[in-house]
């Protein structure tokens, strides 16, 4: 009886995205091209390669190129030093590296630039996303206090974006009625609302019926196993009391009531997965076509 509470209508969705090649290859560089001495230095030469790398999303070997060239390059020229640092810093965050990614950054010089920096904003979305990924609530919230402080519009939009990652529907639902008001917004709700299933009526079906919840969510196969679990342990355990054999009708009992009451708690699980799983596939479209993930608000590539 135990197992059988109720599971919680809150959802908590994984939502990814993949970086392609071709969004990064779109983005230019928020730096002036080496110029033609440049480009005939050791540092020059390695940046060059390192570059090729990275459009490629060759990213590992992009990173140990990078380094070679921030080593080679002049103390003297910190413009270009700073430049290879951020690039370093984009194949980090760009390759999931998170933790590499805020190790770099507070080990190197960019973390001591200011908005004249021409990245300055794209900065601010890498660090936002790596502290996110990595759980440092606070100073992910630092970061987004700071963006509001220098481009509100960006830190809305990582709101929002976290928001809908986070499947925080209450939250959603406030950001829909704004203002200002958010269509996209109300479509994902209203999605949502119109293809969820009800957790408590999933359980109290598989009360009634043991397995049938599975036919309510779509998952035949596992309907029938459940039916015919069941059916087989009701029908044995009634075979052995009405024959006599009481502790084989006991044993048989309490191991249907097993599947019995892990089987209403464990539908409420299916349900509640059933449910992430579907606005996973909505949300995940909408943070797409709305570019809300923070690797596509950026402006620059290499």
């Amino acid at each position: 009886m135990g197992a059988c509470y109720r599971v919680p209508d809150q959802i908590n969705p994984r939502i990814d995205y993949q970086v392609q090649d071709r969004h990064i290859s779109s983005l230019k560089s928020p730096f002036p091209p080496l110029s033609s001495v440049e480009r005939m230095t050791d540092w020059g030469k390695e940046v060059i390669i390192a570059r090729s790398f990275a459009e490629e999303l060759d990213l590992y070997r992009a990173i140990s190129t990078y380094k070679r060239a921030e080593i080679l390059v002049s103390s003297l020229d910190h413009d270009r030093k700073l430049e290879i640092q951020y690039d370093i810093l984009l194949c980090y965050f760009l390759a999931r590296r998170y933790d590499e990614a805020v190790l770099y950054f507070e080990k190197s010089e960019l973390s001591h630039v200011d908005k004249s920096f021409p990245a300055h904003k794209d900065l601010f979305l890498i660090l936002y996303e790596c502290y996110r990924e990595m759980d440092s609530p606070e100073k992910e919230e630092k970061i987004l206090e700071l963006m509001k402080q220098t481009d509100p519009e960006e830190a809305e939009k990582l709101n929002i974006s976290r928001k809908i990652r986070e499947g925080d529907l209450d939250a959603i639902e406030e950001l829909c009625i704004g203002p200002p008001k958010t269509d996209y917004l109300c479509n994902l709700l209203d999605d949502y609302n119109a293809k969820k299933k009800s957790i408590a009526a999933a359980q109290t079906l598989n009360a009634i019926l043991p397995g049938a919840v599975y036919l309510y969510i779509g998952q035949k196969t596992s309907a029938f196993t459940a039916f015919l679990l069941n059916g087989l342990f009701i029908a044995a355990a009634y075979e052995f009391f009405r024959q006599g054999h009481t502790a084989g009708g006991i044993i048989t009992t309490v191991f249907e009531a097993g599947w019995y009451f892990g089987g209403i708690y464990g539908v409420g699980l299916e349900t509640k997965y059933y449910n992430e799983r579907m606005y996973e596939r909505s949300a995940s479209q909408v943070l797409n076509e709305q570019k809300l993930f923070p690797v596509l608000m950026l402006s620059y590539g290499f």
